[in-house]
């Protein structure tokens, strides 16, 4: 191959990727909208159910978030690592969610990105601030240091959320097919596909 061919080949590349990295500007605002909302709605229950209930009950609140936000990556890790070939021969066969499938993996990027990014980051940020309601209701029920036990309870929902996510990626790569079809299949269920 010469000199002449190569750049061609290169040239060829780099225009195909700059039409593929236009800004869906849709995508964004939808995907603000929707995030705004999931965020407010998450926090309006955490903020109304975490101060009444116990100390027990509220870390049981901050590891359902945590579970949320662990489950949610874990899916948006498999939709990216999933061969889309085996979903299009399921579909053919009518298998319940292969279509579904087949969906989220066209759209890969923008499903990885609400599940990842959406659903994680606003589990992160719930399962702080029921942190903070923890730490306070530790703090006035038991006197323990404020500080310390500030500082203790976000280092346990960061490690958590942080390990959880770590064996949760390891999972989805090895399972992306499995995770994908199981996902999509019970999406399904909601818009009969």
């Amino acid at each position: 191959m010469d000199k002449q061919e190569l750049k061609s080949l290169l040239r060829l590349s780099r225009d195909k990727n700059k039409k593929k990295s236009k800004v869906d500007v849709k995508w964004v605002f939808t995907i603000v909208i929707v995030s705004f909302t999931i965020s407010f709605l998450f926090s309006f229950i955490s903020q109304k159910l975490m101060p009444s209930l116990n100390v027990i009950f509220g870390i049981i609140i901050t590891l359902i978030f945590v579970g949320i936000g662990i489950l949610f990556d874990i899916v948006g890790v498999s939709v990216t690592g999933a061969d889309e070939s085996v979903f299009h021969s399921m579909s053919s066969k009518k298998v319940r969610g292969a279509s579904v499938a087949v969906k989220f993996k066209k759209n890969a990027d923008k499903v990885s990105s609400f599940c990842c990014d959406v659903i994680g980051d606003i589990c992160g940020i719930i399962s702080g601030a029921c942190g903070t309601i923890i730490t306070t209701s530790l703090y006035s029920s038991f006197n323990f240091n404020l500080l310390f036990t500030g500082l203790f309870v976000a280092a346990i929902i960061a490690s958590l959320t942080i390990g959880g996510k770590a064996i949760g990626k390891s999972f989805a790569v090895n399972n992306s097919n499995e995770i994908l079809y199981n996902f999509a299949k019970f999406v399904s269920y909601f818009n009969n596909g």
